[in-house]
């Protein structure tokens, strides 16, 4: 579980012209209020956003190259294939430095990106949030891994090497705007497998029902340790609202 701090309200800022005009009083009043409404906490509740964060790598088979053995995709995403949008504006990838431009910027779902290479590394992936969820990125980091733990007989190029980690982020005493619009939003469900991926029915589904499992488990760590936490006392009072 990861809990971010939360935004610390702002100072108010004069956005009046010295006009005196009706219609720039209505535009800094409304302004005033959204203002209001962004910093305004709902004391005792806390937004759950549960996401995954890992890697899926292909070998290229015929096609691999001493420098380019693999196809791989590092992602972000909910961990039932919801839009992070409503939550997460954008995420950072910062790949090896032997990258051409190592720092990736994706400002919009599905929170993801594709390379081609020969070799594993650490990938810091940085998430902001919108600003009136969070004024603070969270970094998280994961390794990407390109070969099997246990290799018996030769790689396939229909077999993939998927590693991912789940979690839970944690929003207390969110701000009101924040909450309404966790709560008016659609449930809005992206692609699981990156796009472009091709793999047979039978496979596909093995391959997800293999990475639901290994999610399930490390749920269940969470809860696991969110429950310690809360007899050790130090999670306070608040109840807990899943933003999905």
């Amino acid at each position: 579980m990861i809990q971010v701090p939360t935004s610390a309200p702002k100072d108010g800022v004069d956005l009046s012209d010295g006009s005196g005009s009706p219609l720039n009083k209505a535009e800094n009043s409304l302004e005033e209020r959204e203002k209001k409404n962004s910093s305004r906490r709902v004391k005792d509740v806390e937004i759950s956003v549960p996401i995954v964060y890992g890697t899926i790598a292909f070998w290229l088979g015929r096609k691999a190259t001493e420098s380019q053995s693999h196809k791989w995709t590092v992602y972000v995403r909910g961990a039932t294939n919801e839009d992070l949008s409503v939550v997460v504006k954008r995420v950072v990838f910062q790949l090896h430095p032997s990258f051409n431009n190592p720092i990736r910027v994706v400002d919009s779902p599905p929170f993801e990106l594709s390379e081609c290479g020969w070799g594993e590394f650490e990938i810091a992936i940085s998430l902001y949030f919108h600003s009136d969820a969070c004024d603070r990125k969270l970094d998280v980091f994961h390794h990407l891994k390109l070969y099997p733990l246990e290799q018996s007989g030769p790689q396939s190029t229909k077999k993939p090497v998927v590693v991912e980690s789940y979690d839970e982020v944690v929003f207390p005493d969110p701000s009101e705007l924040f909450l309404a619009r966790v709560q008016n939003h659609p449930a809005v469900v992206v692609p699981r497998l990156p796009a472009g991926l091709e793999l047979p029915p039978s496979e596909a589904d093995e391959l997800l029902k293999l990475a639901a499992a290994r999610q399930q488990v490390q749920a269940h760590i969470v809860k696991l340790r969110r429950q310690m936490s809360m007899v050790e006392g130090s999670s306070g009072t608040a109840d807990p609202a899943s933003a999905f």
